[in-house]
């Protein structure tokens, strides 16, 4: 019988070293060179000098993580959550929240020169909103310890699947300040409770929800407690079983309106919608800024969601028309265009990743493409629209890879990049929230 020889993984030895960080990446970690190898180190800033362990060690580059600061950078501050060495949420609490966004543009510019040969771009002020209690929405965890022999409402730690218990989350809307007590006690003194899995948290402009995911049968007597101790604190509970599906269709439908523009947003509990609620608005407004439609455009809004975009700009376009993957989310967006009295926008449910040039909705009289995908970024779509239909595209992007990728394809289909800005959706985190738009040369 023939033997399969498998190489095993030699340890990392734990040396420790000194690093040079010479700049930043786009997920928050500081640069620095070692053996001939770029090497991410995360808790390290630019102009840093650090002490940090290698924890992986790949072919092209290598990962480490810093456990002393030997020189510190004049932007280095002290992390104002309690759990910030633990929780796997925020990354650059340690980074002045100003320098965040200057590191994250200079980030976002790298890119776009290594993908789009572009290194002139015409940036933009960012979008900003307060630094604490942003989010509207959020996932929580549930799991049982085995070692304290209690279950763990809170976050994942960093590179890990294990929780951590939180006591308080600053970056959580205050709404919802007393969530992980409530239910750290409520989970662990009822043991019906421990088939919680986790917990959504969903603010509205007038109801505050919390959905619990369970995976076994939940008594009304239990249920009747937990609901008790959720009245106290002003939150709409729903409880959501093995189904996939959140049946709230008992309550009032959660909304957020943006009174400037006049509109009105109802959303299901499953539908997605901007964490941050400020910089939401923020960027709604900017798009109507940066497009400047004139009445006469025939608009094509791409992963449109529940309309977020397409009902802004319908208030100044000829047409738009909206398409988007989810179903429940074109339901929405189709009721919110009723709701707020909007004629001119239609919606329709269809796969972007799928061939479009059979799609009932496509046609060659369009003027202006918006486009807000998902972390894959719009490839797909690109590669198959005839892009010089178009006189102006408006990117909105959640990576800034893809976004770099793809306005490589723009640039090429006779694009110029007329300006960009962050949108610093996530602060305190590395995630990356760029606008850009493009016209026609």
């Amino acid at each position: 019988m023939a033997q399969i020889f498998k190489a095993t993984k030699k340890p990392l030895k734990q040396q420790s070293l000194v690093l040079d960080i010479t700049a930043m990446d786009h997920h928050g970690r500081g640069i620095a060179k070692h053996n001939n190898k770029v090497c991410f180190v995360s808790n390290a800033l630019p102009n840093e000098q650090v002490k940090a362990t290698i924890v992986a060690d790949k072919a092209r580059y290598s990962e480490a993580q810093t456990h002393k600061v030997l020189q510190a950078s004049e932007y280095r501050v002290a992390p104002f959550c309690e759990h910030y060495n633990q929780c796997g949420g925020c990354q650059l609490q340690h980074l002045d929240s100003g320098q965040q966004v200057v590191e994250k543009q200079i980030a976002v510019s790298k890119l776009f020169e290594k993908f789009a040969k572009l290194d002139e771009l015409n940036w933009q002020a960012p979008l900003l909103s307060k630094a604490t209690h942003y989010r509207r929405s959020a996932r929580l965890a549930v799991m049982f310890d085995k070692k304290a022999k209690k279950m763990h409402v809170g976050y994942r730690a960093s590179g890990s699947k294990s929780i951590i218990s939180i006591n308080e989350c600053p970056v959580l809307s205050e709404v919802f300040a007393n969530v992980f007590t409530v239910f750290d006690n409520l989970i662990n003194q009822h043991k019906a409770l421990h088939s919680v899995s986790h917990l959504q948290l969903c603010q509205g402009d007038e109801q505050n929800f919390v959905i619990i995911r369970h995976t076994k049968p939940i008594s009304e007597s239990i249920k009747a407690l937990v609901a008790q101790s959720a009245a106290e604190q002003q939150w709409q509970l729903v409880w959501q079983s093995e189904s996939e599906v959140i049946e709230h269709s008992h309550l009032a439908m959660p909304f957020y309106a943006l009174e400037e523009l006049g509109l009105k947003f109802e959303f299901g509990l499953n539908n997605f919608i901007q964490v941050n609620a400020s910089v939401n608005q923020a960027m709604l407004k900017q798009a109507q800024n940066w497009l400047a439609l004139k009445g006469d455009e025939n608009v094509l809004d791409l992963f449109c969601g529940i309309g977020n975009f397409s009902l802004v700009l319908a208030k100044q376009a000829k047409t738009v028309i909206g398409v988007e993957g989810v179903a429940s989310a074109v339901a929405m967006a189709t009721q919110n265009a009723h709701t707020n009295l909007i004629t001119n926008a239609q919606f329709n449910c269809f796969d972007l990743t799928n061939k479009i040039e059979t799609a009932s909705w496509f046609n060659k009289n369009l003027d202006v493409l918006v486009l807000d995908p998902s972390r894959t970024g719009a490839i797909t779509v690109l590669e198959q629209l005839p892009l010089k239909q178009f006189k102006t595209i408006l990117y909105v992007s959640c990576d800034p890879v893809t976004l770099a990728r793809d306005s490589a394809i723009i640039s090429q289909a006779g694009f110029e990049l007329h300006k960009i800005g962050l949108m610093n959706m996530f602060p305190h985190t590395g995630h990356i929230e760029t606008m850009a738009l493009f016209q026609r040369r």
